[in-house]
């Protein structure tokens, strides 16, 4: 005998349906919505532990550093000693002095040559209203590091940069106007002084086409450069910390034999 289903029956049944659809269709979002918290959280996480492991890894450099600094220091101050002690002993046992050790007190006549800003900058004003490029009324690196080489090609037989003696492996560095050099920081006017023939030495700066183009700016910014002759330059002792540099020549012998056998 078949069986009738009313109308509420069939409504029912509907909202039962809708019922298990709206089940089904929560579960399924609450699924997705966990699967993607986990997967955050996992991110998280993992970029938390990449910022603790960078953290580490910064620390332990800047420990590197400090330890590095640490025995920089020790060793220049070993070198000193060494240095002083070599020089007090050296009538005793000359087998002991490592010459290399240390640039010896020099003296004699040479020149200096002073570098300054321009005093004008701040009253050159461009056509718009602002002030005009700082760069063109300042001392920068390359001016000075023109002076040094000038120097050297004349001859100098050592050069001192404001209280400091010039290394082989001295570097000049200019961040703005101000002038570093072995961790010590000068502002202008800075002076570059250097033991050897005058007239050569400012011949040899003369011949310079950098220091050519630097008197150019000379007159057109008044930027400073004075070269002056000085009768009796002291420059001190100084602790070089590698041994200078020894110059290769040509082995002219090995070259007359191989000439010689040719003919």
């Amino acid at each position: 005998m078949a069986r009738h289903v009313g109308k509420h029956g069939a409504r029912h049944s509907l909202w039962g349906g809708v019922a298990v659809f709206v089940v089904i269709a929560l579960t399924g979002f609450l699924l997705s919505t966990n699967v993607r918290v986990n997967r955050t959280v996992a991110a998280t996480n993992d970029t938390a532990d990449l910022v603790e492991q960078g953290v580490d890894e910064a620390n332990q450099l800047q420990q590197d550093v400090s330890d590095l600094t640490e025995q920089v220091a020790n060793l220049t101050d070993a070198l000193k000693a060494d240095g002083t002690d070599s020089t007090q002993n050296q009538g005793k046992d000359s087998s002991n002095v490592d010459s290399s050790l240390m640039l010896p007190a020099l003296s004699g006549s040479g020149v200096t040559v002073t570098l300054d800003d321009s005093p004008l900058w701040e009253n050159a004003v461009n056509n718009n209203g602002t002030t005009a490029n700082i760069n063109d009324y300042v001392i920068h690196q390359q001016d000075v590091e023109s002076v040094v080489n000038a120097l050297w090609a004349g001859g100098a037989d050592a050069l001192m940069i404001m209280d400091q003696r010039v290394l082989f492996n001295s570097a000049v560095i200019c961040s703005g106007n101000v002038l570093s050099l072995h961790g010590k920081k000068y502002s202008p006017p800075f002076t570059i002084s250097a033991i050897g023939d005058p007239q050569r030495l400012r011949a040899a700066l003369n011949d310079s086409e950098a220091i050519t183009i630097l008197k150019q700016y000379v007159t057109a910014f008044g930027i400073g450069y004075k070269v002056e002759n000085a009768e009796d330059l002291q420059f001190p002792a100084t602790a070089a910390l590698l041994q200078q540099l020894k110059y290769a020549t040509v082995d002219t012998s090995k070259t007359t034999d191989e000439e010689q056998t040719q003919q």
